[in-house]
Formats: C-alpha cells, structure tokens, sequence
C-alpha cells in the first residue's frame, strides 16, 4: 500500500450506493426547543410533558451526542419506541474519510436527496493546531458566485444544506474524535492537547453562507446554545464573499464572527474575482463592515485575501488594502494560492508574500500567512468540491493543500 493509499480512511460500514433511499423520517437535530416541542406534541406527548421531554432530548443529543435512542437511558422505553418509530439522530453517511500525515482530516459526507432528485455530497474538514481544533463546516451543495479562482466555484450549486445537515457536520465531528462524554479518541489523531477537540467552526466549507441565512443562523444558534453544544460566539467564524444587505443581520441576529473573501481592492479587478462585486461594490462593502455590530480591537473582522502572482500582490495592491481598510478593526490573513485542476492562476512567490506581510505588519495590522495544512488532502480553502463532480484520485492527491486556521478567538 502506497503512502497516499495509507492516509486515505474508508468507513465501509456506512456507504451505500447512489441512489439508495435513505431513511425518510424526519431527524430532530437541527430543530429549535419550539420545533421539538410541537413535534411531539403532534405525535401524542401531552402539553404537561412537552418541556421535559425537550429538556431531556437537547442534553442527549448536543451535550451526550448520542445518536441512537436506545442510549436515552432516563427516557422510558414506551417514550423510546416512539421515537424511534417516527423520528431519527444518525448522522450523516460517511463517503470516504482522508487524514493528512499533519492530521488534518477531510469527510466526504452524503445527505438524502430532499428535493435534488438524487443524494448530495459534503465536504467538512477538520484542522488540530496546539490549543484549538477548528473545522470547517459546508453551508450548501456547490455555490453560485463562481469566484474565478476556487474549485468549489466551478460546481454548479445543487441545493441549500438544512440546519440539521449544517449542524449534523459538527456533531459527526465530535463523534469521529472522541469529542462526547465517555468517547476516546481515535488512536493516533492529531488533536490539542488540552479542552476540546473542536473548539473553533469557520463557515467557509463549499457554499455561501449568507445565501442560506436562515439555515444557517439556526444550525449556529444551537451550535453556541450554552445548554448544549455551547461554543462561544468568539470561537465561531462565518465568511462571507460580500452579500451586503444580510452582514448586519449576521451581527444582529448571530452575533458570531465576521471574516470577509475580499481578495482585491479595486472594483475593476474583484470585479472578476469575486463577481458578486458587481452587485456589492468595495465601497458598500466596507460600510457594512463599519458597522458590523459589535465591531471592536477585540472583535476584529478578518479579511481573506488570496495571493495570486502578477494579479493582487504588488506593493501598489498592499498599499490599497491598507487605504481600504483604515479604520476598521481587521486581520488580515494571507492565503497562500491553492492550486486546484484547470486553474489559470498561479501562487505568489514566497518572497513576494513575505514582502506583503511586512508591509502590512508595518502599517500595524496583523497579517499572518496561513501554514501548510492538510497538503496531500486537498482539503484548502477554495479547494472543497464534492464528489457529484468527482475528481480522479490521482489528480485530488497530486495537489498540495493548506487549511484554515487563525480564526476565533484563543479564549
């Protein structure tokens, strides 16, 4: 068995063919404690009952993180038939799982059809760096915004995920490395050493996020609910590419961070880039940021801005991010450009970055440049695209890769 071979995981016991159907009951991951209520409600809970069984369901599913009902062993077993009968918690299917010799780990995960006439494909990656774990959750099938260089972009968007689907991405996570109560971890993963395995999400998986505002904002309320999964708002990061008029609902009605795929800083050239500037321009754009509730020095709005040779990352190009942003507090993180099959773009030269980097540090704004992660795994930002446009293995392997990291706070 080849090295490659070795670090590609297969978990056979959940494939299952395209096509097959999958279980047609409704899950109860990804309801709000009103939803559940009036769920068992219609299936013959009594009113008297309702906030109990709700109470008892919330701390088994996203503080035990079971996923089979015979594990609620407070709940009698009548109660446990029930639910069993009509509802379900299972996870997703796992397609394939790849681990990367730094132990990064990449699931392709499959969701049933729900309206795209076949079973759709994930991707969710998880990235362990000393002190913090962060994955980084899809929020839709394929995306719309054709951003000239991401792979995800060249995938025609198939449909929005649920919030239980966006949800059920975090706790097939927590499960797959010892995460729950009473778990271990799998022996021999990369995982902090210290608090929890996941301790930080990014929303920057395949998708826009605020295309799917709804779905998302509730699968992330119950992801920072502190009677359950309680994630802190500062550890949870979403990136948008600009969808202007939903930033400050994000802040209102979230209350997570903010990172901005900004990548240009002249409307000619985001123009191509990112498309979507056309309808939101750089100037609408920073206002949003402006006002981003909660904006702070502690609360900072990171902007994404991938190096592309001879395309943004002259000194003229450094200098015009720094006059963009002035006021705002920011981060920039530097990304290095991940190459991906058909692309025209190249990476910047590393000297070339470097200079970047100083001269933003200079102008005191941090500006790290994101460490190789997950090289063998094509597993980067930009890089996600899921098996309904499969890649030969020999060419997804053949591609170096780099993960998300300095995003959330530490604490």
């Amino acid at each position: 068995m080849s090295v490659m071979d070795a670090m590609t995981v297969a978990n056979p016991a959940t494939r299952a063919p395209l096509g097959v159907e999958l279980s047609p009951k409704p899950s109860l991951i990804g309801l709000t404690r009103e939803e559940m209520g009036a769920a068992l409600r219609e299936k013959g809970v009594p009113d008297k009952q309702i906030k109990m069984r709700v109470s008892q369901l919330w701390n088994w599913i996203y503080v035990r993180g079971v996923s089979d009902f015979d594990h609620m062993t407070n709940v009698a077993k009548d109660m446990r038939e029930m639910l069993k009968q009509h509802f379900t918690i299972a996870r997703p299917e796992i397609v394939e799982e790849q681990i990367s010799n730094d132990g990064t780990r990449k699931w392709l995960l499959r969701f049933p059809p729900r309206g795209a006439g076949r079973p759709v494909e994930i991707e969710a990656v998880y990235i362990p760096e000393e002190g913090r774990g962060t994955l980084c959750i899809s929020s839709q099938v394929g995306c719309t915004l054709t951003c000239s260089f991401c792979h995800t972009g060249t995938q025609r968007l198939v449909r929005n995920l649920t919030a239980e689907e966006i949800l059920s991405q975090l706790l097939l996570a927590r499960d797959r490395l010892g995460d729950f109560p009473d778990r271990d971890v799998p022996v021999g993963a990369v995982v902090p050493s210290e608090g929890r395995k996941v301790s930080n999400i990014v929303m920057m998986g395949m998708g826009e996020p605020l295309y799917n505002f709804d779905a998302v904002k509730q699968a992330l309320l119950i992801a920072t609910d502190g009677n359950g999964l309680s994630l802190s708002k500062r550890r949870v990061t979403l990136s948008t590419s600009g969808v202007v008029p939903e930033i400050l609902r994000t802040g209102d009605e979230i209350g997570v961070m903010l990172a901005i795929s900004l990548h240009a800083v002249r409307d000619d050239l985001r123009d191509i880039l990112v498309p979507i500037n056309k309808k939101y321009p750089l100037k609408e754009l920073i206002e949003a940021c402006r006002n981003y509730p909660g904006l702070s020095n502690a609360r900072r709005i990171t902007f994404e801005y991938v190096m592309l040779k001879d395309v943004n990352d002259s000194l003229e190009d450094a200098k015009g991010l720094i006059q963009l942003l002035k006021g705002v507090p920011a981060k920039i993180n530097l990304i290095p450009f991940n190459p991906w099959p058909g692309t025209n773009y190249q990476c910047s030269d590393w000297a070339q970055i470097e200079k970047f980097a100083d001269f933003i540090n200079s102008a005191g704004y941090a500006s790290p440049i994101r460490t190789p992660r997950g090289r063998d795994i094509l597993a980067a930002c930009g890089q996600l695209k899921s098996e309904s446009e499969r890649m030969r293995k020999t060419e997804r392997l053949a591609f170096e890769a780099m993960m998300i990291a300095n995003h959330g706070a530490d604490d």
